[in-house]
Parts: C-alpha cells; structure tokens; sequence
C-alpha cells in the first residue's frame, strides 16, 4: 500500500510562469514559482510596458498580479553574483517578485546624473545595476568614476584615425552580452543609431535640462539650453525625461519637473537650479521603471503609477 501511495503523482503546490517581452531583444528569462490560484483567476500578459495599446483596466489588473508577486517569497538559494549584485538563484528579489534590471548608461562629460542614478542604486532606491557605461569620450570623468566603482566602459562610436572604440552592431552585441534591460542617456551628445532604437524600442531614456518640446533639438546641450530660456523671457523651465527615437529630444515625454526662472538668474544660477531637478527626477523614474510602474495609455502616452501601493499616476 505504502509502495502505491509512493507511486501516485502528487499536485503541485506552484507552477513556473515565464514572462515574455514583446520584443525580441532579451531573452524570456523572467520565470517565478506562482500559486495555481494566481495563475487561474489573472489576466496575465507578462511586462504591461510593453504593449502599446494598454488600456487603464487591463493595466490595473496587471498591477494587482504584480502586487501579488510582490507578495511572494521565492524559495531559492540566495547567490552573489558580479557586480555587488544580491538575487535569489532565479534572479529575482525576495521581498518583491521584481527581476533586478540590467541598465546600460551613456554618457559624454562629468557624468553627474550618472553619479545620482548610481548612488541611488548603492542606497537601494533603485532596484537594478549599471552593468556598463558607454561613451564617445572615454577619457572623460564620467568613465574614470565608472571604472573606479568597477563598472567597464565601452568607447562608442569607433573612432577613425585611432581605431579605437565599437561600431553599432558590436555595440549591440555588448549591450546584449550583458543582458542590459534599459538604456539610460544621461548627457550623451551623439544621435543613437537606428539599430539600437529599434532593439531598443521603448527601452532608451534621456533626460534634457528644459521643459521640451521648447528648448530642445540638436545644438540644444549644456549651457546654451539656459541661455535660450533666459533669452525668450521664460518665467519657468526645468527638467525633462522622453523615450528616445531618431531625432533629438522628440520622443514622447515620460515625466518633467519644474523650476521658476528668476529675474536676474544667469545661465549658471538656472543650470545649477535645473541640475538638483534632474538628479531627483531621474533617479524616481529610473526606479519606476525598475519596478514595472510604467503604463501606457490608448493614445501612445506613457505614465507612471506613483507606488505599487497607491493606485496614482503622473
């Protein structure tokens, strides 16, 4: 009777439900152990960022799966892995259900919003990792503060006279070798190539020192964006976050912050004003989107759900 017990299939207690993007540009590696009544009775469509055509009702039901994947507790033997990285076996965070991000950062000068974003993730406000920076100066301080926290640098794009540097295939290739998840520009001045958008579609962020559609396109960067506001007597500007496409700054708008334009500011006075924005702004949408919490409405808008605890969008 023993040996007929022994042979009789029991149920299981969880199945394995994997995530799939709507794209094809990272592997369906998002896989998590989900109680049967879960599976039954949601909705599920995987990442709701990616599809297009979300609407509120279907987006909110999404959120309640995934407020109950942040409910469940993964069972698996916690690993370190490279980079200071703390996962379970199956990559994903414990307390939560969220799979830690891979980000991909670029940059061209001081790298002071990469700075932000990476301290952030050092404080745990953001729940992913730079596993690489790329730049078309990689001797810039940008790329020594990278290098200095172990993060390894990618010159881009390939330079003619030194022969240094990666063409856009190779550079995809990396991109993908490391898994990286979102591409975040945070003061890179070259256009991207038409490759990496469209691998990347809906996946690349830039943040600009004004409030755009004004003040933006090629030739706006740096200081002459605040002598451009100061100049056409605006009485306000501030920082903007868009998904990038193949033009500068016409991508549609993720998030923006505001700051007054005071009278007698000169461009130093707003930039540094601009700047304390840009650091905060990029930091809490980075991490939203870390967490999933982007949506997108019937008309092509993307917006942000404030918490998975608060049913509130900016």
């Amino acid at each position: 009777a023993a040996a007929a017990a022994a042979a009789q299939p029991s149920l299981p207690k969880s199945i394995s439900l994997t995530f799939f993007d709507a794209d094809s540009r990272t592997s369906p590696r998002r896989r998590l152990p989900l109680p049967r009544s879960i599976v039954a009775t949601s909705p599920l469509r995987g990442r709701c960022s990616s599809f297009p055509a979300l609407t509120e009702r279907s987006a909110l039901r999404c959120g309640e799966v995934a407020a109950a994947l942040r409910l469940l507790r993964c069972c698996e033997t916690t690993v370190e892995k490279p980079g200071c990285r703390t996962e379970t076996s199956a990559g994903w965070k414990r307390s939560d259900g969220f799979l830690r991000k891979h980000l991909a950062v670029f940059v061209s000068g001081s790298g002071s919003n990469f700075r932000a974003l990476h301290e952030s993730i050092l404080n745990g406000r953001i729940y992913g990792d730079i596993v690489t920076v790329v730049s078309d100066k990689p001797a810039c301080k940008a790329c020594d503060y990278a290098r200095s926290n172990g993060i390894p640098v990618i010159g881009f794009p390939k330079c003619k006279h030194t022969l240094s540097g990666v063409t856009s295939t190779e550079l995809l290739t990396s991109l993908r070798s490391y898994q990286v998840d979102y591409v975040l520009l945070a003061g890179f001045l070259k256009l991207l190539p038409e490759i990496l958008i469209q691998a990347y579609s809906r996946a690349i962020l830039n943040i600009h020192p004004a409030l755009l559609p004004s003040f933006g396109g090629k030739g706006y960067f740096g200081r002459k964006v605040h002598e451009a506001v100061i100049r056409s007597g605006a009485r306000f500007s501030g920082a903007t976050i868009h998904f990038v496409n193949e033009k500068y700054d016409s991508g549609v708008i993720l998030a923006q912050r505001v700051v007054p334009v005071l009278a007698y500011d000169t461009p130093d006075d707003l930039a540094a004003r601009v700047l304390k924005e840009e650091h905060t702004l990029y930091s809490d949408v980075v991490a939203a989107v870390c967490e999933d919490r982007i949506f997108w409405r019937e008309d092509g808008v993307p917006i942000i759900r404030k918490s998975w605890d608060e049913a509130e969008y900016y």
